[in-house]
């Protein structure tokens, strides 16, 4: 049987003019065939008789429940059958497959969205391997990735840790590199940002609401929301990284920075056109200066005990006695110690001098020794009562003196 392109090549051999005989010679068929398609002009094809499936009752209803909720053929199977369905597994499943590359090019399709200049940056943390140190220890590698949603301008910081800390010096050599920073930065669902479904992290709100930054998630399994930034980690991967060699994590920045102002931000962009420090120029990013600093605190997770102290750093250190029993953060800002509770500093102490000092606020002092011992005499009446009902017999002292004779 010819195939359709077949009869389309022999029908434009014929209107351009050729014979029969040269339209034979060059397709390879006989002259028989060729004289027969030339008069039938139009490819025909015997539609095949369709067989009827035992599923195509039921077909409409798997297809909604698949598409709604990615139902397994063994779970859809048990719903149609408890229908009337009398077919097997094996069908539903061979069906299940033909829907499989719609959901898969429904889930791939994506609106791209630009931002105007200032508006929005895209940030991401990017795994780079294991490699050993100088004492054959294997140290993770992982790069900071932000780029500016107009401009495309790129920045990349190579670090041993992800940590919240990590992720803050992160942020600031950034703005120091753009020059400023944006009204906000679209991030994962990672635990430095994001705690949970509605809950932020209140120590990097505590960063953001510093800059007045607007922290944005993308919605989770969605990784394309964050185009701009998946696309930057690619390239920083395959345009930088592969095929070089680095001393250590500090040779690793400074290539890297040189590779940013040579390559990777005067390049001409593919989706802009531009070179991003062109378009950079168009940036109306807060500017450095306009705010101080922000102080970066490395915080662990420690228990207040109960009597109202929390351990740092093998001391002491008092919070307010409401806070016995309880988690808090502490971490050192230079010589002082700072706890939290949330997002509000609740104690600050100067660091103390020598291992197992103990550093004590008066104030806390004071409000633990109100709390245990400074009640009232009405707080410490028992709840509880005794009464003496029964009667006790007064002798005169002669009688025991009698006794004793």
């Amino acid at each position: 049987m010819l195939k359709p392109e077949e009869w389309m090549d022999i029908g434009l051999l014929h209107r351009e003019g050729h014979s029969i005989k040269s339209i034979a010679r060059m397709t390879g068929r006989s002259r028989n065939t060729i004289r027969k398609i030339v008069k039938q002009k139009v490819h025909r094809r015997t539609p095949s008789a369709r067989r009827a499936s035992k599923l195509d009752d039921y077909k409409d209803y798997v297809k909604q429940r698949f598409e709604s909720c990615g139902l397994s053929a063994v779970r859809l199977v048990e719903e149609i059958r408890s229908m009337g369905y009398t077919g097997s597994v094996i069908v539903l499943r061979r069906y299940l497959r033909s829907l499989h590359p719609r959901r898969e090019r429904g889930a791939k399709l994506t609106v791209r969205y630009e931002t105007p200049p200032g508006k929005q940056a895209q940030a991401d943390w990017a795994y780079c391997g294991r490699f050993p140190d100088a004492a054959g220890k294997l140290i993770s590698i992982y790069a900071f990735v932000i780029v500016l949603s107009f401009s495309r301008m790129l920045f990349v910081r190579f670090t041993t840790s992800m940590k919240l800390a990590e992720l803050i010096r992160c942020h600031l050599e950034a703005f120091a590199f753009f020059g400023g920073w944006p009204e906000q930065i679209l991030y994962d669902n990672m635990k430095q940002v994001r705690l949970g479904p509605g809950e932020w992290n209140p120590l990097f709100l505590d960063f953001a609401n510093h800059y007045g930054l607007v922290p944005k998630t993308c919605r989770i399994r969605r990784p394309r929301t964050k185009g701009k930034v998946e696309r930057a980690v690619d390239y920083v991967k395959d345009g930088f990284l592969n095929g070089r060699s680095f001393g250590d994590v500090d040779d690793l920045n400074t290539q890297g920075r040189h590779w940013l102002d040579t390559t990777a931000n005067v390049r001409i962009h593919a989706t802009t056109r531009e070179q991003p420090t062109v378009l950079w120029r168009q940036e109306t990013l807060a500017q450095l200066g306009s705010i101080a600093p922000y102080e970066i605190v490395d915080y662990v997770a420690r228990k207040a005990d109960w009597e109202s102290f929390v351990h740092f750093e093998r001391r002491r250190y008092s919070v307010p006695p409401e806070y016995a029993g309880k988690p808090v953060l502490v971490g050192r800002r230079g010589e002082q110690i700072v706890v939290r509770s949330g997002d509000c500093i609740v104690a600050e102490h100067r660091a103390g001098a020598r291992a197992g000092d103990c550093v004590a606020d008066p104030n806390h002092v004071a409000a633990l020794w109100k709390l245990t011992l400074g009640r009232t005499a009405a707080e410490i009446v028992p709840k509880w009562d005794v009464r003496f009902t029964s009667t006790v017999d007064v002798r005169p002292l002669s009688v025991y003196q009698e006794v004793a004779r």
